[in-house]
């Protein structure tokens, strides 16, 4: 299986958002259909059903035509590497003070284009923020009156 961190080199935008968006409705209900993935991203069913096609030949996905789908360990190992990445640049945004608004357009912009590095350097920032708020508020006075 190859590293989800390392093989992101490889993944596109839409891969990763679609074996996201995938592992969220096997976790609600133990597997996932190409209708489920239409509703829930807006598109129709045939563009779907093309993307998973094309992610179980990537051996993301465990498909088969006209039944229900889930993700293999590489695809699940995929889909929380993107969830996490996705909850560190929310939390971190939103620690900054950033309106709702900014912080899920400002995410979804950012996210798929940090290498992992930078995401260990922000993860570390936010821990760090939640273990010593005070320093936290020091930075956003700081920041205020600049």
């Amino acid at each position: 299986m190859k590293n989800a961190t390392n093989a992101g080199q490889t993944r596109s935008e839409s891969t990763e958002d679609h074996l996201e968006r995938m592992q969220e409705l096997v976790d609600l209900k133990g597997y996932a259909r190409v209708s489920d993935m239409a509703a829930s991203l807006g598109l129709s069913r045939s563009a779907v059903s093309n993307m998973v096609r094309r992610l179980a030949k990537r051996g993301f996905v465990n498909y088969e035509k006209y039944r229900g789908f889930t993700l293999t360990p590489e695809g699940r190992a995929v889909a929380n590497h993107v969830k996490v990445r996705h909850e560190t640049l929310t939390e971190l945004l939103q620690l900054l003070g950033l309106s709702t608004e900014t912080v899920e357009q400002e995410v979804e912009v950012i996210e798929h284009h940090l290498k992992p590095e930078t995401l260990r350097v922000f993860s570390r920032l936010v821990r760090f923020w939640h273990e010593h708020p005070q320093h936290l508020e020091t930075f956003l006075r700081y920041g205020k009156s600049k």
